[in-house]
């Protein structure tokens, strides 16, 4: 008979690789999301590039193409990336809750690919969560919406404690809490506007209606993630930030707490009324940049003074130091935004994309963590590189095209280019989204093939061997 002792230690290691095989399938689906946005995304570029636009006469295929791109680079990837992380934060409590989000998730997905191939559905260009307004895809969002509200829920219950004396990993651990709660925020925000719809609204502005609450709110749970995966980076690769772990827990705290002027603006203002759209705005330009510039400023000087990397450090350190430069330029971008055109798109791209590097680094690192091999090499390191850059000319050619008024969300003959200047413009973008979208696939390939060699070593499955 087994000891205590050994009994406990058999237990704890069987959670753990509970945890781990669970991770990995976050994993797969946060790689299948890229995949499928990545197919998107060529198909997005292409019709609206110059010249290669005319190949494509209708304005709604670049629609369709736009929403599955969309919520695929960002919903799903970002929702199924907080899936690894809270899932190895947590212990294993509820582990089957955990694996029940995961499979509504990948259900939702997969109806939400296939729904422009199963129906005609107008596409639905509202901000943060584009639809098309038919069946299946609408289906598909309400499994994935169940996927991710049991994710949230789990995250939260099986969340660890802090302690009292906080050290690095406890104030990534703190960070990782406030992004759960901050995602179950966006859930009850989601619900609350979609309890208080008028029935006379339908179309476009019933969509924005309901999602521009709950989607402000996640803006600020995947900047949480993104804070805690440069943390993390920057331990990697030996950047000392001069942040104590009470500082960055405080600042964590901050980014947490705008969350909570939610529920507050949703009592004071009707959710069809101007103050409910322009407050919703204002807390996220002013709460959100109240932690963004002290974490950025600090992991930027600890990344400067970071000692010269290794072969495994330097795929984190580029990925790390990209982030932070499209991070900062959406951030710029977003002081230039005056009407609606293209310097809008610019803006969350740089943001979006230096959330997506964050995460692409923090992957990199993890792999090891889930008994993978640690991507290495000049194709790890080129990766980031490729995709950082690609998504900054895509960026500046948007803000380029931007200052002369081409419009966003609007692709061939309405774009309406006129002269040298805006054709390069969009051409640039062009270019760079291509770059992106290759820089995109090179990911996937460094780590499925990292994946790959640690299998082949080991004569079966990676997660077998705990």
């Amino acid at each position: 008979m087994a000891t205590p002792s050994l009994s406990a230690e058999v237990g704890l290691r069987a959670a753990a690789d509970s945890r781990r095989l669970l991770a990995t399938g976050w994993l797969w689906l946060a790689l299948a999301a890229l995949i499928g946005a990545g197919l998107f995304s060529v198909l997005l570029v292409l019709s609206r590039a110059p010249y290669v636009k005319d190949a494509f006469p209708f304005a709604d295929f670049f629609r369709v193409a736009l929403i599955v791109h969309v919520d695929l680079s960002v919903l799903v990837w970002f929702a199924a990336f907080a899936g690894i992380l809270w899932t190895l934060n947590g212990t294993a409590r509820l582990i089957e809750a955990g694996w029940a989000a995961l499979a509504f998730c990948a259900l939702g997905t997969l109806l939400m690919c296939a729904a422009p191939f199963l129906e005609a559905a107008p596409p639905i260009m509202s901000n943060y969560v584009p639809v098309l307004d038919g069946r299946v895809f609408l289906t598909g969002l309400l499994v994935f919406a169940a996927g991710c509200t049991l994710l949230v829920l789990r995250g939260m219950l099986a969340a660890p404690r802090v302690g009292t004396r906080p050290d690095a990993a406890a104030a990534r651990r703190f960070g990782l809490n406030a992004a759960a709660v901050s995602a179950a925020v966006a859930l009850i925000a989601f619900a609350w506007s979609w309890l208080e719809l008028p029935k006379s609204l339908d179309g476009k502005a019933y969509y924005e209606v309901l999602f521009w609450g709950g989607g402000h709110v996640l803006q600020f749970t995947w900047t949480l993630l993104m804070f805690a995966a440069w943390l993390w980076l920057a331990e990697a690769i030996g950047a000392r930030a001069p942040l104590s772990p009470r500082i960055a827990i405080l600042l964590f705290g901050i980014g947490l707490a705008s969350v909570f002027a939610t529920p507050v603006i949703y009592l004071a203002y009707d959710v069809v009324s101007v103050e409910h759209y322009s407050m919703q705005t204002w807390l996220m330009r002013i709460g959100g940049g109240l932690a963004i510039v002290p974490f950025a400023a600090a992991i930027g000087w600890a990344l400067v003074t970071a000692p010269p990397p290794g072969p495994e450090a330097r795929p984190l350190r580029a990925a790390l130091a990209w982030s932070l430069v499209l991070f900062g330029a959406g951030g710029l971008i977003g002081l230039a935004i005056h009407g609606s055109n293209v310097k809008i798109p610019a803006h969350y791209h740089g943001s979006i994309v230096g959330v997506t590097l964050a995460f692409m680094g923090l992957a990199y690192w993890l792999l090891p963590q889930l008994g993978y091999r640690a991507p290495r090499g000049r194709l790890a390191t080129l990766q980031p590189t490729l995709y950082g850059a690609g998504q900054l000319a895509h960026v500046l050619g948007l803000l380029w095209s931007g200052g002369y008024g081409v419009q966003r969300k609007v692709a061939g003959a309405e774009q309406v280019l006129r002269g040298a200047e805006q054709m390069a413009a969009m051409g640039l973008m062009g270019l760079g989204g291509l770059l992106a979208v290759i820089g995109g696939l090179l990911f996937i390939v460094v780590v499925i093939r990292a994946m790959r060699a640690a299998e082949a070593r080991s004569g079966g499955p990676a997660s077998a061997r705990y």
